[in-house]
């Protein structure tokens, strides 16, 4: 673990750690927050849940814009001579800063408060999040097997559709009355939240080759002439 510190995959590190202790802190901590509610609802409604919920997230966006950054700038460098591949990754970084984006609106605009922007910042979250991961599953797929393995493209794409099914899957079943419903509802925003951890997780190889560097320039001055002392007369 200590030798990842050296190259830009610890990024994946500390940015899954907010996302995952966002929820298990609150559960754990608390004992307020029911598995069998929708993931965000008591987190973002009740003191100091919600306090929890909007550092932590707000953490999560900052981090996640890093992350989107880092993975444009290597698939730059990786595509240098694609034309149509470097616009579909300009594309993505504009998705992913979205999304980003999102989740500070979610953390800071309650439901209870502001309903209309944090269906918003839901809908960049986990809508533009999702065309995010469309975007980076086809990256991969261009870029096999040169750059890419076969099993990496096939790990994203797994997950791009465990991403699509619980969207879908949320959203057909979170308007319907009953118990069942209710739970699958439930089931579904809990395997999306951790699709998106997921797929994060699958840059750490990618990263590992990273190495952060910077430029440092010395410049050395000619050394200071002492003062002529003044002659008294």
């Amino acid at each position: 673990l200590l030798e990842d510190w050296n190259n830009v995959s610890f990024i994946i590190f500390i940015e899954v750690v907010p996302n995952t202790g966002t929820f298990l802190y609150n559960y754990v901590t608390f004992k307020n927050v029911d598995l069998q509610e929708n993931i965000y609802i008591i987190c973002r409604t009740l003191a100091p849940e919600r306090c929890v919920f909007g550092i932590m997230m707000d953490v999560s966006a900052f981090l996640g814009i890093a992350t989107v950054y880092v993975r444009y700038k290597q698939v730059e460098a990786l595509l240098d001579d694609e034309v149509k591949l470097q616009r579909l990754n300009c594309f993505g970084l504009v998705l992913g800063w979205m999304s980003s984006f999102g989740m500070c609106v979610v953390a800071n605009f309650q439901k209870t408060t502001l309903f209309s922007m944090h269906m918003v910042g839901a809908v960049l979250t986990f809508g533009v999040g999702a065309l995010y991961i469309l975007v980076q599953t086809l990256l991969s797929h261009y870029m096999q097997p040169h750059i890419h393995s076969k099993t990496t493209f096939v790990v994203r794409l797994t997950i791009l559709v465990w991403t699509l099914g619980s969207i879908i899957s949320s959203i057909l079943n979170f308007p319907l009355p009953g118990y069942v419903p209710h739970m699958v509802s439930t089931v579904s925003e809990w395997f999306l939240a951790f699709s998106f951890i997921s797929f994060f997780l699958t840059y750490i190889r990618d990263f590992q080759v990273v190495v952060p560097a910077t430029d440092l320039n010395l410049k050395i001055y000619p050394p200071l002439t002492p003062c002529p002392k003044t002659q008294q007369q």
